[in-house]
């Protein structure tokens, strides 16, 4: 009586597992196959292109974050893992 309903929780997962698949076709169906056949997500004349960018910039602290107090941390001893009497 398990056996069979093993059996039929395993043929129900894998039905339920073949109409996700299917259905991520159906509604994916060109980005799917283009990604399978090697083309990518992008088609090649319009995928982004690299290359310089057009202006560089250089970035500046400003000086409010210059005088910003800084947490003191304070000295502690540290303990060991295990102790002495182990």
């Amino acid at each position: 009586m398990v056996q069979v309903a093993a059996a039929l929780l395993f043929t129900l997962a894998a039905g339920l597992g073949v109409t996700v698949i299917l259905a991520m076709l159906k509604n994916n169906e060109n980005a799917i196959l283009s990604a399978l056949l090697g083309e990518g997500a992008f088609p090649v004349e319009t995928a982004p292109h690299t290359g310089p960018a057009p202006q560089r910039m250089t970035l500046r602290r400003s000086p409010d974050r210059r005088d910003a107090p800084r947490p003191i941390r304070a000295a502690t001893r540290i303990q060991p893992q295990l102790s002495r009497a182990a």
